[in-house]
């Protein structure tokens, strides 16, 4: 009773720090999104989190997310955020309401197949390599360019770009990566790749 106690203590303690940051910032709760990461998590765990108010939990297995999506409320949008194979897309489709860790065409293809086979909505986010590894991954040729027109006419728009930003010492030195997500963002809904 005293862990449980302690874990319900933590989830309202980290729902009012996001609220006090969002304020600071002079940001509404409809600019931001909070997912939980709810990965290797306990039922009961997420089940406190969803009492104080969290409806966005991020999973990142496939099976660890189905098998949650069955146990706990329906009201919960489920949010993928891990490697996902192209043979696996059809487990999802239905269930999540995005998929964080769209890496390829193929990928984003699959995705769109399954959504249109089962009429579902299903939002990704293109991950971007811009950590200074060998190339950025820029949407390819033939991809719907990313006007609100094409988004929402598709079963699978993309709605925004992700990346991880390497572990670094300060804030500071990963700036240049989020102005690097920036840039492309704003090249890609111009229509320039």
């Amino acid at each position: 009773m005293e862990q449980e106690q302690h874990d319900y203590t933590k989830s309202k303690t980290n729902t009012e720090q996001y609220r006090r940051s969002r304020e600071k910032s002079g940001r509404t709760s409809d600019d931001i999104l909070l997912v939980a990461v709810s990965k290797t998590k306990p039922l009961s765990a997420l089940q406190e989190a969803y009492n104080v108010g969290i409806r966005d939990f991020g999973e990142n297995k496939v099976q660890e997310l189905c098998d949650k999506y069955d146990q706990l409320p329906k009201d919960i949008r489920w949010h993928m955020i891990g490697h996902l194979q192209r043979n696996k897309v059809k487990y999802l489709i239905g269930k999540v309401t995005m998929i964080h860790s769209v890496d390829s065409l193929r990928l984003a293809e699959e995705i769109s197949k399954e959504s249109v086979k089962k009429d579902a909505q299903t939002d990704i986010l293109l991950e971007i390599n811009c950590a200074g590894e060998e190339e950025i991954w820029h949407p390819p040729e033939g991809y719907p360019r990313a006007g609100a027109a094409d988004r929402s006419s598709s079963k699978c728009p993309y709605p925004g770009l992700m990346t991880v930003a390497p572990l670094t010492q300060t804030p500071e030195e990963n700036r240049v990566y989020f102005q690097l997500m920036k840039k492309l963002s704003v090249d890609i809904a111009q229509g320039k790749c």
